[in-house]
């Protein structure tokens, strides 16, 4: 007897989608007929953490899935007249040469604006005469997938390594975090974990940024034998926070710490047990 595959109960068609693991597979599971396409959710949300594409230029990326590259058309990246800060969720971090930020889907090639960088006169000013390595918007990070309509996702960047600043989805403006002590650091990088955005410091400081309670809390009396530089990078594997430095040698060589909150110490660490990092500029894994 013929079967005919659109005519699978949905409840059917849900149960085989997740036993789904790759998310290609996901996608080409949805392509199959339109009554698969609505049966199951267009952002699958059981899906084990896959690996990630790695950007090589403005428009290539590499999957490591299936070892090849792929080319993606994206007009809104122009090399030398935008500069990419940060990568959450797939998603890219844009800086236009008139300080207009906004963050584009290589994927989907959806766009979200956030608030333009002229909310701060002065960062603005610097920018004249921008290049691809601007040194004044440091990293940007979000807290959730845009792609969930029904999620307000809040982002969050580093200024000149002083500053802090943040926007939640619908702002249109960016809100300056005035903390006594954060300005008296060099910020280097951050992450988002629990509810909260760790930043790090080159001495190893932490500030913990909880943009629904209490707006900072400074890590200050970390114990740290070593000083960082500016290529660090902080990362959580599982519920453990890592940092991630760059020996300055001939060849690439790490070494890696892991927070004991206990102690309020770095502690320097020989192995990752099960998990991979993926080590960016632009984001860490």
């Amino acid at each position: 007897m013929d079967v005919v595959w659109s005519e699978l109960p949905q409840d059917i068609v849900e149960s085989i989608s997740k036993r789904l693991t790759i998310y290609a597979d996901y996608l080409r599971f949805r392509c199959v007929c339109r009554s698969w396409s609505s049966s199951v959710a267009k952002t699958p949300v059981h899906l084990p953490p896959q690996l990630p594409w790695l950007m090589i230029s403005h428009n290539s990326f590499f999957n490591l899935s299936s070892n090849k590259i792929h080319h993606l058309n994206l007009p809104s990246l122009y090399y030398g007249h935008t500069g990419i800060f940060g990568s959450s969720y797939g998603w890219l971090v844009i800086l236009e040469e008139t300080a207009e930020l906004s963050l584009v889907n290589p994927i989907t090639r959806a766009t979200t604006s956030l608030p333009s960088l002229q909310t701060f006169p002065e960062l603005v000013a610097l920018l004249s005469g921008y290049t691809y390595n601007n040194h004044h918007l440091i990293k940007v990070v979000l807290s959730s997938n845009p792609s969930l309509s029904d999620d307000d996702f809040v982002a969050f960047a580093i200024l000149n390594r002083r500053d802090f600043v943040f926007c939640k989805k619908g702002y249109n403006s960016w809100v300056l975090l005035n903390y006594p002590g954060t300005n008296n650091h060099t910020w280097i990088d951050a992450v988002y974990k629990n509810g909260s955005f760790f930043v790090i410091s080159t001495s190893g400081i932490i500030a913990v940024c909880d943009l629904d309670g209490s707006p900072i809390f400074l890590h200050e009396n970390i114990s740290f034998s070593n000083h960082f530089n500016n290529t660090c990078y902080t990362v959580f594997a599982g519920e453990d926070m890592l940092l991630v430095k760059l020996k300055q040698s001939t060849v690439m060589e790490f070494d890696i710490f892991k927070m004991n909150w206990n102690v309020l110490e770095w502690e320097k660490i020989q192995t990752l047990g099960e998990y991979s990092l993926f080590i960016g500029k632009l984001s860490s894994l």
